[in-house]
């Protein structure tokens, strides 16, 4: 008789319990934001298999700039279109990072590569380009002919962090290396200083 007290004591305290959950729905905010930034006249975007930036006039497309050829799942992070003036012509920046992660047994990649292009508008020409790669490596290694292991980790860089000044110069800075590059209308190139 204890027994079956105490077995329907639990079952109407298993039953109360349930019944005092609240179901919670969480409810999704969806963000109507475009990973492709505009300005003035100019729009980037992934058309026709590249990334490109589409010259609008009068609202109907003209040109295109193409920046790169991609597939169908390229999503750019930290998109940015910006314009300056360096020596009296009026320039474009597009600024992106595309992050990659390779997954292995034993290791794991995390690459982060940041590209800074420029362009010049009325020549619709790309007269400078940079990129930044980081790599976080993260490695099980074993330790001699023991089974003993350790996670190790290293970060590997290629390229130059690039800085665009207030007068319309660039700066590409790495470990050993800093180069300030002005802008020759004439060549429509940047050359160092």
């Amino acid at each position: 008789m204890k027994k079956i007290l105490l077995l329907l004591g639990v079952i109407v305290l298993s039953f109360h319990g349930y019944g005092q959950k609240k179901n919670s729905t969480a409810k999704k905010a969806t963000a109507t934001t475009s990973l492709f930034p505009k300005i003035d006249n100019l729009t980037t975007e992934v058309k026709n298999g590249n990334f490109q930036i589409s010259i609008s006039e009068k609202g109907k497309t003209n040109d295109a700039l193409v920046v790169k050829a991609v597939d169908a799942s390229f999503k750019p992070a930290d998109c940015k279109l910006s314009s300056f003036t360096a020596n009296g012509v009026k320039l474009y920046l597009l600024t992106w990072s595309e992050l990659t992660t390779i997954v292995s047994a034993k290791k794991t990649e995390d690459k982060t590569t940041i590209y800074n292009v420029i362009y010049e508008l009325t020549a619709k020409k790309q007269v400078f380009s940079n990129y930044q790669l980081t790599n976080h490596i993260t490695e099980q290694v074993t330790l001699g002919n023991t089974t003993a292991s350790e996670t190790q980790e290293k970060y590997r860089r290629e390229g130059f962090e690039f800085k665009l000044n207030p007068d319309g110069s660039v700066t590409q800075k790495n470990k050993t290396q800093q180069n300030i590059m002005v802008y020759d209308a004439a060549k429509m190139e940047f050359k160092k200083k």
